[in-house]
């Protein structure tokens, strides 16, 4: 009986072996990315703790998932993490590779950012350069994100030892930002795009729209918001806390424009609190006095026509020393009541070109 030469056998036995490797290497990866992410996040974050549940590896499409992400604060009393990120897909964007640039694209499912007033007030100041949180994210995703895709998030603000507890957020929040690495050359000077909406306490609807230029160490932005329909009833705990009113009824609309060109900000703040109505029933006499004096103040700045209560805060200057012009403020409430009642609608009076040039002559 002839034995099989060895070199025949080399030829099955090593492909084998080679075979085999890879298949264990590709059982054993997820476990090695989560006890390294685990590591990161353990050690990398000063005064926070964090952890993932799973990682998935989609090798075919350049693509890793991280499922039951979760910051906490190390100082924490309360149960809420700081970041609770549920289904995260991180992937190469492969339409940047036909444009030569090697970027990612970050989809997040029903993420939540929780900031609690007491944790934060126990959270030791740290530096930002060194320090920062968001550094850790970037050793778990190590390429540039070019496309993040926000789908069902949540912001809360939390005051867990106030009477009554607070509770403040905006939800289903639904956000796209594209070409965040300029890796499409349009002609335009903020080749980035961002879209957001969402839903807040009171059932107010937020939109924000505009353009960005993240390349630049100061990020050039030129952006809308408008919030509108926000039934200021579902804020009584809080003004209850902070100013001892609640509403009986009442409306408020928020808009604004935002553009920073060559590190010169210019924009301003437009809220607008309609039918308002704050004394009740059952008010103690104390409660009342301070909410007729608060409805007082009410009329006397309220536009007499349709019964709204507007100002127009503006913002201008360096970035370093945003000014919030009061009086401006004071002179807007005034022509607001006795001249003219504000439009229902973002201004569009904030031109990217023209800040530009005010940001030039103010150098």
């Amino acid at each position: 009986m002839s034995r099989e030469p060895f070199y025949k056998k080399k030829r099955i036995i090593l492909p084998t072996l080679i075979l085999v490797l890879l298949i264990s290497l590709r059982i054993a990866l997820p476990y090695l990315a989560k006890d390294y992410i685990n590591k990161v996040l353990a050690t990398s974050v000063p005064g926070y703790t964090g952890s993932v549940e799973n990682v998935g590896i989609s090798l075919y499409r350049g693509a890793y998932q991280l499922d039951g992400f979760v910051l906490k604060s190390s100082k924490a009393n309360s149960e809420l993490p700081f970041l609770d990120l549920p289904q995260n897909d991180i992937s190469i964007h492969w339409k940047s590779l036909l444009h030569g640039k090697i970027v990612a694209e970050v989809a997040l499912h029903q993420p939540k950012i929780n900031i609690v007033k007491e944790d934060q007030e126990k959270q030791p100041a740290t530096q930002v350069d060194e320090e920062d949180w968001t550094k850790a994210l970037t050793r778990i995703i190590p390429i540039d994100i070019n496309r993040l895709k926000i789908s069902g998030g949540t912001i809360t603000f939390a005051e867990l030892t106030s009477d009554p507890k607070i509770d403040l957020h905006i939800n289903k929040i639904e956000l796209l930002a594209t070409n965040l690495r300029n890796v499409v050359n349009g002609t335009g000077k903020l080749p980035s795009t961002l879209t957001v909406t969402g839903t807040s306490i009171g059932n107010g609807n937020l939109k924000i729209k505009g353009g960005l230029d993240l390349i630049k160490e100061i990020p050039d932005v030129d952006i809308a918001m408008e919030f509108t329909d926000i039934d200021l009833t579902a804020f009584n705990d809080f003004t209850k806390h902070y100013a001892n009113i609640d509403f009986e009824k009442g409306n408020l609309n928020l808009y604004s424009e935002i553009v920073i060109a060559d590190s010169y900000l210019k924009g301003y703040m437009k809220p607008l609190i309609k039918q308002t109505k704050l004394i009740g029933k059952e008010d103690s006499f104390i409660n009342s006095l301070w909410e007729g004096f608060v409805g007082f103040v009410q009329f006397v700045f309220r536009n007499q026509s349709n019964k709204v209560v507007a100002s127009k805060i503006p913002l201008e200057g360096d970035l370093s020393n945003v000014d919030t012009q009061v009086w401006q403020t004071v002179g807007n409430i005034v022509r607001n009541a006795w001249i003219e009642a504000f439009k229902n609608k973002v201004d569009d009076t904030i031109d990217y070109e023209e800040v530009i040039k005010e940001s030039n002559t103010a150098k």
